[in-house]
């Protein structure tokens, strides 16, 4: 099976020595050939339009601006031949996924929202979970693709956007969980206590689970080199605010964590890992 890539960052490049150990053909087009040209048999396509000549498509960009200015604005999927898929994995607002629902659905070609779980170390294990939706013959197609790439594909129904807004919603309580842990950090060492000691404790009782014990440890260590980064973080909060309102939904908790993000990325730390919005929090200028 030929698959072909659509913005290759860290999460691409962490997925597609899985694929091609499984078999699959490879190709790939990114904005910056140079993101492609060491990667070992994955042709680069010299057009975004050639990925859907591929039978799967894969598109990894990291915000809607791009997706409109890459896909949309070329009509690049025209180029798809019958039985092509695309499945897309950015994390994207529902809106705009919608409207590539309908576009693709016009143009006759399988798309399969597919946001993901997992940092691009998960993926290089083959242990993502896969947050997928859309029509169920072409999410029967990317089967395949989907056990090489994650331990669990987790199906949210035909409509592609429920994935997105799944993604969104998970992302969201991660911010959370980050301003949970700096506001339990900065209590404890206002006593005297080392957050990592109070980490070891509340990470293996009260929230042992990964985030925590992740973004526990960043936070005890002050260690905020990028792995998902701040501005990104605070790009996928604001497409969950603007879901939410579209509802008339309220997210208070939701409001607090912005303001938090915001303050951090103006003070220099946007591109560090999105656990550094809680370096200012607990001091008395916050």
């Amino acid at each position: 099976m030929n698959i072909a890539f659509i913005g290759v960052g860290s999460m691409a490049r962490a997925i597609i020595p899985n694929l091609i150990r499984a078999g699959f053909h490879v190709s790939a087009w990114n904005r910056s050939r140079q993101a492609v040209a060491d990667l070992d048999q994955v042709r680069v396509l010299d057009d975004v339009s050639q990925a859907f000549e591929q039978e799967i498509v894969i598109t990894l960009l990291s915000h809607d601006a791009a997706v409109r200015e890459t896909l949309i604005a070329t009509k690049a999927w025209q180029a798809a031949k019958p039985g092509t898929v695309h499945i897309l994995m950015s994390t994207l607002s529902p809106t705009l996924v919608d409207e590539l629902e309908a576009l693709h659905r016009e143009a006759g070609i399988g798309f399969v929202a597919a946001p993901v779980f997992g940092i691009p170390a998960v993926a290089a294990q083959g242990q993502l979970n896969i947050l997928a939706a859309g029509a169920p013959d072409a999410l029967e197609r990317v089967r395949p693709v989907f056990e090489v790439m994650g331990k669990k594909t987790w199906r949210l129904g035909d409509k592609p956007s429920q994935a997105s807004i799944a993604k969104l919603a998970g992302n969201l309580m991660i911010t959370q969980a980050i301003q949970s842990l700096a506001e339990g950090a900065a209590l404890v060492k206002s006593h005297g206590l080392a957050p990592g000691a109070f980490f070891e404790i509340v990470t293996q009782t009260l929230f042992a689970c990964p985030s925590y014990q992740r973004y526990g440890a960043k936070i005890a260590q002050a260690e905020f080199e990028p792995g998902f980064t701040l501005t990104l973080g605070l790009k996928d909060v604001n497409l969950a605010l603007d879901a939410a309102q579209e509802k008339g939904c309220h997210l208070p908790a939701a409001q607090e964590v912005k303001k938090t993000m915001e303050q951090a990325i103006a003070e220099g730390w946007g591109e560090k890992d999105w656990s550094a919005m809680a370096v200012g929090i607990g001091s008395t200028g916050r």
